[in-house]
């Protein structure tokens, strides 16, 4: 099952990706507004890459008309990919392998063929996080830890299982030599629940991205045990990496856009260039160093 889970994750971002062309950005698709749909709360990673979108659009003048950004919150991505589905129209929504696992595992019906994929935009790193008080002090500790006490050892994920902050943790655990089924995980609606249970001592630790656990960590409300990049992140140099903490993982998380299943050919092409002049403005590039996200755009 693990193994068809990761190849249909792979073949999704093959059809992402298939779908930006050469096209010319020049058509006559009239487009008087444009909604995009961030699945989840203010402040979460589909959230920040929409206002991202909505920010270097309008700023860089790429589209002129009304922008905006629409959160729906729940079933794991499922309610705001199901209102996508149903407005049609130049509504636009953020995904992630989320969508496919998410059908995989039983949770929905949605699959990337009820969409248009245009493109993968931005991808981000993982981490775990533990409460500030807390006395596990690194990655290697935790999961000593974890392994001598995986029946009352909770580790917290938001919003659902299958998505990139709970594969990426199988992985470690599954480099760690402990058995992934045997591991007690809690789901949250959203990171913000997330970081109140580790507060109140409910989940012992916690997996999100880097861009999700920053505000916090800077706040000194959390500390980051480990980050999945290759190598220490030079705006965080302070993070250790599970590669140097002898845990031999590294693991992206991609964030893309999707329109409706009945896009036409125009209307795709207009949105190829429209996002492919977004990724190469002096803007995004901006976003992106800020956030810690690296370009993923195909």
């Amino acid at each position: 099952m693990k193994k068809r889970l990761l190849l249909y994750i792979w073949i999704m971002t093959g059809v992402i990706a298939g779908c930006s062309s050469e096209k010319s950005q020049t058509n006559t698709v009239n487009i008087e507004e444009v909604e995009i749909v961030a699945p989840n709360v203010p402040g979460a990673g589909w959230d920040l890459t929409a206002r991202a979108m909505q920010k270097t659009l309008t700023e860089e003048k790429i589209f002129t008309k009304p922008i905006t950004v629409t959160n729906k919150v729940g079933g794991s991505g499922d309610v705001g990919w199901k209102y996508t589905k149903q407005k049609g129209g130049h509504v636009l929504a953020i995904n992630s392998s989320l969508l496919i696992t998410n059908n995989l595992l039983g949770h929905s019906k949605l699959t990337y063929k009820d969409f248009t994929p245009l493109a993968t935009l931005a991808s981000d790193w993982e981490v775990v996080v533990v409460s500030k008080d807390s006395n596990i002090e690194n990655a290697k500790q935790l999961m000593e830890q974890l392994k001598q006490d995986k029946k009352n050892f909770k580790i917290g994920v938001a919003p659902g299982l299958g998505n990139d902050d709970h594969l990426s943790f199988v992985q470690v655990s599954k480099a760690f030599g402990i058995n992934p089924a045997e591991l007690q995980f809690f789901v949250y609606e959203n990171k913000e629940k997330i970081i109140n249970a580790l507060k109140n001592k409910q989940i012992g630790a916690a997996t999100m991205t880097l861009s999700e656990a920053e505000k916090q960590y800077k706040a000194s409300k959390i500390k980051i045990l480990a980050v999945s990049a290759p190598k220490r992140l030079d705006r965080l140099p302070e993070i250790p990496t599970w590669k140097e903490q002898g845990i031999n993982v590294v693991f992206q998380h991609w964030k893309g856009i999707m329109g409706p299943k009945d896009m036409t050919e125009e209307e795709v092409a207009y949105w190829d260039g429209v996002i492919k002049r977004m990724v190469e403005s002096e803007s995004w590039k901006g976003i992106l160093r800020e956030r810690g996200w690296e370009s993923f755009y195909k």
